[in-house]
């Protein structure tokens, strides 16, 4: 496939067409993004892909609108934006392109779909509208907020704004994509990590990362802390019991909270102990033997805890 441009819309840009300019740029690198409204550029041809402009949806003439009388919907009924119809042809390409293993393609472009790219298709269609105190931080309104000001009547504003903003848009797009291919990697990491702890209540990981996806996966209720290096020390870190909330499966032991150095060693009786957070859900060692010693001591804690209640 020779594509040599990319046909957007011109004038105020919105989060879909900027975002799917992020994906469709790295896939033909060489191709020119054109901003217009000229029905010889939003006319299918060989040589472009056509998106939120054109008033029509056909993948095989790459063209990928949503603004037509009758919209393409998804499965359950949602509707697409043109990010969404765009990730929806051109997602797994990006991600292979992007250096995912193709083990995780299918996962990842679910995965990314469900998170990113359907709030952005539904806010676009007025079917979503952030709400509340951080409402003007959402993704959309940030994206939005970089287009010219009103009275800005240069005659590029739009095009220079436009291009300014793919750069803060593909840097979101990649940091999601990094985080989702990372919490992958983790996964498998962690599932060893789970395998090799065996029935003990404390998961040992070579580094910190991502844990409680895989905990969920492999069903290891049975586990309470992790404990993992970090830098020049040892973290023991608490389990959350659900994926929305904090709180914990178990509690480091009250006696330790807020305390540090000598008075952590102190009270613990552990020499390496450093530093426990008043909230009880970390605690820092000097090394792996103190590490392992304060998630003991915090097990036998959260037992004599659960009996007693």
């Amino acid at each position: 496939m020779t594509i040599a441009h990319l046909v957007t819309h011109s004038g105020g840009f919105h989060a879909d067409e900027l975002l799917s300019s992020v994906i469709l740029t790295r896939l033909f690198p060489h191709a020119r993004i054109v901003r217009t409204r000229n029905a010889d550029w939003t006319t299918p041809a060989p040589d472009r892909v056509i998106y939120d402009v054109g008033r029509d949806y056909d993948p095989a003439r790459l063209i990928f609108d949503h603004h037509q009388k009758n919209p393409p919907l998804r499965d359950d009924g949602q509707p697409y934006s043109s990010f969404g119809l765009i990730w929806r042809q051109f997602g797994r390409d990006y991600l292979r392109a992007y250096g995912v293993p193709a083990r995780d393609v299918d996962a990842m472009h679910a995965a990314f779909d469900a998170d990113f790219v359907l709030p952005i298709d539904l806010v676009d269609n007025g079917a979503l509208s952030p709400t509340g105190p951080l409402a003007d931080l959402s993704l959309p309104l940030l994206l939005e907020s970089l287009k010219p000001v009103f009275d800005d009547r240069t005659p590029e504003a739009d095009d220079l704004a436009f291009d300014r903003a793919l750069i803060i848009a593909r840097a979101f797009v990649e940091a999601a994509i990094a985080r989702k291919a990372a919490k992958l990697r983790a996964e498998a990491v962690v599932m060893d990590a789970i395998a090799a702890a065996g029935d003990s209540p404390i998961l040992e990981l070579p580094m910190g990362m991502p844990f409680r996806a895989a905990i969920d996966r492999a069903g290891a209720d049975h586990l309470l802390f992790v404990v993992h290096p970090r830098d020049t020390d040892w973290a023991i870190t608490g389990i959350r019991r659900d994926p929305e909330g904090f709180a914990l499966r178990a509690d480091l032991p009250e006696a330790w909270a807020g305390l540090t150095d000598a008075a952590f060693a102190a009270a613990s009786g552990v020499p390496g102990a450093r530093f426990c957070h008043n909230g009880r859900f970390i605690a820092v060692a000097a090394d792996r033997p103190a590490a392992l010693q304060l998630a003991a001591l915090a097990v036998q804690d959260a037992g004599i805890v659960q009996q007693a209640g």
